[in-house]
């Protein structure tokens, strides 16, 4: 191993010197004393490239609000079978899912899940690699679109006005806090008993004290409701002691089982056109929805995507939000910033090397609506996210087509839209991952 080399006083007095010697760095630090870095960086062009203007444009009802919460993955899709709902019913004005319905049993199964993971990893030493990342994960309010389809084909879906949201639900981190805390607690007492079957009463006592906790903080689920709502012409309809199974498989009546979820995910270790899942990524034990993804070069990705909203359906998927985020105008452009030349610093890293050292992963998921075409090529990008009408543009954003390439890292289609040699590699077995793939990230 090399010895690592110190900063010598010539060293210093060569970047102080340096640094003194350059007049922008005078104009940028004066700037920086009294304003954002984002805002004395922030390209103008950016907001004008980007209209809010689409060929294609869904219209879709209001914007939902996951508030303090990790749940967009389950509020975007329930946006998404909402507005299937909606378009079958012709529902008029608000109508949502029960996020915190199906929060609820995402976040028992993630503990049953949890606890399982620990009983088969019982002989692990809790410094090794797997069990380091697992502890310090733990569970949290994120996921991927095969755990939401896990838990709609186990539990169902109901309508909000049957399981509202409460302030926990709403503020996730105090409850996470302390399931995290009780897991843990399982995991050290599991290390002192010398059987395996010695587990199992523990496990129980975890589960059950998990469970009440679940239902202090977001309320017990229904197992009927009334589904009522008014039409387009204003007319009051309502369908009695409907379950929430009933809501998945008749009045939704769409097979999840159809959807394929699609990545782009350009690095050496995982070649396109072959599937792949990731060890120890899940909520429902025993569920055959694994979590699975097509990994598939940019422009399948997005013609397969194109197809399904040129067929007015939208699209659930997956972004790292985190980067070159214009809020205040709505706007998601990798050209907003131009750090670069304020800073005089190289920034600019390919997708394959950003996923590789960790600087970009997924981290948000919410819902396509709309694009706009030039010559049957996307210019920018029409998305309906889950904070709110005073986010954005009253709750919608705009991405510009280069942000897309970048920072978009998984959609999820019907699978009518794959060609012949998409569906073969489809049917491949997939390479499981390690945990820590980029691919493992949740959206949250």
């Amino acid at each position: 191993m090399k010895k690592f080399e110190a900063i010598t006083p010539k060293t210093l007095d060569s970047l102080r010197n340096d640094y003194l010697n350059d007049s922008q760095f005078t104009v940028v630090r004066n700037a920086l004393t009294e304003s954002p870095l984002e805002k004395i960086s922030k390209r103008f062009e950016s907001k004008c490239d980007n209209p809010d203007l689409f060929s294609i444009n869904i219209k879709t009802l209001p914007v939902s609000d996951q508030q303090h919460s990790g749940r967009c993955w389950l509020f975007s899709s329930m946006t998404l079978l909402r507005e299937i709902i909606a378009k079958k019913y012709k529902i008029k004005d608000q109508f949502e899912l029960s996020q915190n319905y199906i929060a609820f049993y995402d976040k028992l199964e993630k503990i049953n899940y949890f606890l399982e993971t620990m009983i088969a990893e019982a002989d692990t030493d809790l410094n090794s690699e797997t069990m380091r990342y697992l502890l310090k994960t733990a569970i949290g309010d994120g996921g991927q679109w095969d755990m939401m389809v896990s838990l709609v084909k186990k539990y169902g879906i109901c309508p909000k006005t049957a399981m509202p949201e409460t302030f926990q639900s709403s503020n996730t981190a105090a409850m996470n806090r302390i399931l995290n805390r009780r897991l843990r607690k399982f995991v050290a007492d599991s290390k002192k008993v010398h059987e395996l079957i010695e587990l199992q009463p523990l496990k129980d006592e975890c589960l059950k004290e998990c469970y009440s906790l679940l239902c202090n903080c977001f309320g017990v689920p229904p197992k009927t409701f009334t589904f009522e709502y008014y039409d387009s012409k204003d007319k009051y309809h309502a369908y009695y002691d409907v379950t929430p199974l009933e809501m998945y498989e008749k009045y939704l009546g769409v097979d999840l089982d159809e959807y394929i979820g699609i990545i782009n995910g350009p690095t050496k270790d995982k070649p396109f056109y072959q599937t792949y899942t990731v060890k120890y990524l899940g909520n429902v034990a025993g569920t055959a929805n694994e979590v699975f993804f097509l990994n598939l070069p940019m422009n399948d990705f997005k013609d397969l995507i194109l197809k399904q909203l040129k067929d007015n359906e939208l699209v659930w998927f997956g972004c790292d939000c985190s980067k070159d985020a214009d809020r205040s105008a709505g706007l998601w452009d990798d050209q907003s910033f131009n750090y670069p030349d304020t800073l005089k610093m190289k920034l600019d890293m390919s997708k394959e090397d950003m996923l590789d050292t960790r600087e970009s992963a997924m981290n948000h998921a919410m819902v396509l609506t709309g694009v706009n075409l030039v010559k049957n090529k996307p210019t920018r990008w029409k998305i309906e996210n889950s904070w709110g009408e005073k986010s954005g543009l009253k709750g919608y954003y705009i991405a510009s087509d280069s942000w897309f390439d970048k920072y978009v890292f998984e959609a999820v289609v019907h699978r009518r839209y794959l060609n012949k040699k998409q569906l073969a590699a489809a049917k491949k077995k997939p390479i499981v991952l390690d945990p820590w793939d980029p691919f493992g990230s949740l959206a949250d």
